[in-house]
């Protein structure tokens, strides 16, 4: 029988919160530290929520968690105190019935700013609420508003707040992507004809500059926060179910697909592909980029005996180092910590705590810490915090 590993950590800098989706710089990256301990971690609370993939947040000391209330056609948001679990509040609004396969819930995750909490729903209602009271200030249905087909599975995308707009995208003719005013919910400007996807973009700072990167229906872009769109290479998944958000690895830009594998490209005004790879298909997973190496869960849309490898892979070649096969069914989530090391939690509900190295795959830890899940952990003073189809649950992992 092989020999139980266990996981808790601790964590020794500066706490952050995890605010919106991949946390607060949209890359998976926090900067707590974590150390392997002897003891799996204590679950300090729990509290039942409804049907969602969509991720919790932490901002301020509250941990959000949107999801559709059972037995109501209605997106809801609930507000708990991070460190007891009490309920604030919760909140919700009608929306058109919708029933996709593998959950009915919201995919997209909420982000937190400057006292709001913007959602976007599976039938894409985006809406802003106030962060202490969970009154809806605005909402746009953005599909009827923009004429939009919404996506077999439901929109999925994640709203991502910039300045003073928040940014969306939509897949209608002429607004492909839609910035819209935070405060007043008006659209503050429309671009490309691009159809959506289920990923959400990367946010880069570069100066003065403050950009988007999108992996769409049709393309890997780069755009402003205002608009001006920067570069773009067709990049088109047969399915359209690709997920995952766009990374920055170096000098490159790397996209993945669940089909069409991914392509790293050098930005500029002639973008350059500097390498492809069919075989690197990222389902779900938005890879993570630790020094020179990518760690990428691949994996495909299938049916029939599913399993996802993680692979670690040079950045700036394409070339895969090593893999660990089967390491869930459809997804794992990884973060990386602030000494470098990988948090991964699988569709299963274990969480393993990873070394990461090019000369092969380093579990230092692991614990079964919830039930099945697609839905990404938040990492916030000393806790991760993780969803499954039942529980929102706060895990205890600093003394």
């Amino acid at each position: 029988m092989p020999r139980l590993l266990v996981l808790a950590a601790t964590f020794l800098a500066v706490a952050a919160d995890w605010p919106q989706f991949l946390g607060p710089t949209r890359d998976s990256v926090s900067p707590e530290t974590m150390s392997p301990w002897k003891d799996p971690p204590k679950a300090l609370w729990r509290q039942p929520v409804g049907d969602a993939h969509s991720s919790p947040v932490v901002a301020n000391g509250v941990v959000y968690a949107f999801f559709k209330p059972t037995g109501k056609d209605a997106d809801a948001l609930a507000a708990f105190d991070a460190k007891t679990g009490e309920k604030k509040w919760e909140k919700s609004y009608d929306r058109e019935k919708f029933s996709p396969p593998y959950g009915v819930g919201p995919r997209g995750t909420p982000a937190v700013d400057g006292g709001k909490v913007y959602t976007l729903g599976n039938t894409g209602v985006l809406a802003c609420w106030d962060a202490k009271t969970g009154d809806v200030a605005w909402k746009v249905d953005t599909l009827k508003e923009f004429n939009a087909k919404n996506l077999f599975f439901g929109v999925s995308t994640s709203p991502t707040v910039v300045g003073d707009i928040v940014v969306v995208m939509v897949g209608g003719k002429g607004a492909g992507i839609v910035a819209f005013d935070k405060a007043t919910g008006k659209v503050a400007w429309k671009a490309t004809d691009d159809p959506a996807s289920y990923a959400s973009p990367l946010h880069l700072s570069r100066g003065k500059d403050t950009r988007l990167v999108f992996l769409t229906g049709s393309h890997l872009r780069e755009m402003l926060a205002n608009g001006k769109q920067l570069w773009a290479v067709p990049f088109k998944d047969r399915l359209n179910e690709s997920s995952t958000t766009p990374v920055k690895a170096g000098d490159l830009i790397v996209g993945s697909s669940v089909t069409a594998g991914s392509i790293a490209v050098k930005p500029g005004e002639k973008p350059t592909a500097v390498w492809k790879d069919p075989a690197l298909t990222c389902y779900f997973s938005t890879p993570v980029v630790v020094g020179p190496h990518l760690y990428m869960i691949n994996g495909a849309a299938t049916l029939l005996n599913p399993a996802i490898t993680l692979r670690c892979v040079e950045a700036a070649t394409g070339k895969v180092l090593w893999s660990k096969e089967k390491v869930g069914k459809y997804h794992a989530a990884l973060v990386r910590t602030g000494d470098d090391k990988l948090l991964m939690l699988d569709d299963e509900g274990n969480l393993m705590l990873l070394q990461p190295d090019p000369a092969g795959y380093k579990e230092l830890s692991r614990a079964k810490v919830c039930g099945p899940t697609w839905a990404h952990p938040a990492l916030s003073d000393g806790r991760v915090y993780v969803r499954d189809e039942k529980e929102l649950i706060c895990l205890q992992v600093a003394e």
